[in-house]
């Protein structure tokens, strides 16, 4: 746990010096990547990677998103990122325990920032909603945004998930969105 506190507080660290020595942005700069205020909606398909303390084989579930975000700015956003993992699976909490998860349903608030060309950090807190169980998580994501047109894009992502007193995943995926 300790690993993973530290690693999200060098990842900061380092957009922070990113924006730090960022020079002055010209109206070309602010349509680059994620651009202007207004709201966006994605479809993300994905795999997710899932380790759990018992297990011994590698674990990937087929997924399926759906992301509203609505950017302040060229900079900040906020965004709605649920994703559904459309298999059962079994899994050892760190307790020992084994559940079953049955189409999990994961929620999550993140902040949104453009670092430049395109790339794009969120951060947030969520919730796995299942019948069995429901675990409360962090997030950590990077995604790449590539506009075609003058309203679409598309999008690959990663994203960490870590849910407390469970399990954590790991998600790659693409997505094509529309902005508004």
């Amino acid at each position: 746990m300790l690993k993973k506190i530290s690693l999200l507080l060098l990842l900061l660290i380092t957009v922070n010096q990113i924006t730090a020595q960022e020079k002055h942005s010209t109206p070309a700069d602010e349509h680059e990547g994620s651009s202007g205020e207004g709201f966006r909606v994605a479809v993300v398909i994905g795999h997710t990677y899932i380790k759990s303390e018992g297990t011994d084989s590698h674990l990937f579930v087929p997924s399926w998103g759906l992301d509203v975000d609505y950017w302040f700015n060229h900079k900040w956003g906020i965004g709605l990122h649920n994703d559904v993992e459309i298999e059962s699976f079994i899994v050892e909490k760190s307790s020992g325990e084994e559940i079953e998860r049955v189409n999990p349903l994961v929620l999550t608030l993140d902040a949104l920032y453009h670092i430049s060309n395109g790339f794009v950090i969120s951060v947030g807190p969520g919730i796995e909603i299942e019948e069995n169980e429901s675990f409360v998580l962090a997030r950590v994501g990077l995604e790449y945004e590539y506009e075609f047109g003058s309203d679409f894009y598309m999008m690959p992502t990663l994203f960490y998930d870590h849910r407390f007193d469970g399990f954590s995943t790991a998600t790659i995926g693409l997505g094509v969105g529309y902005k508004f």
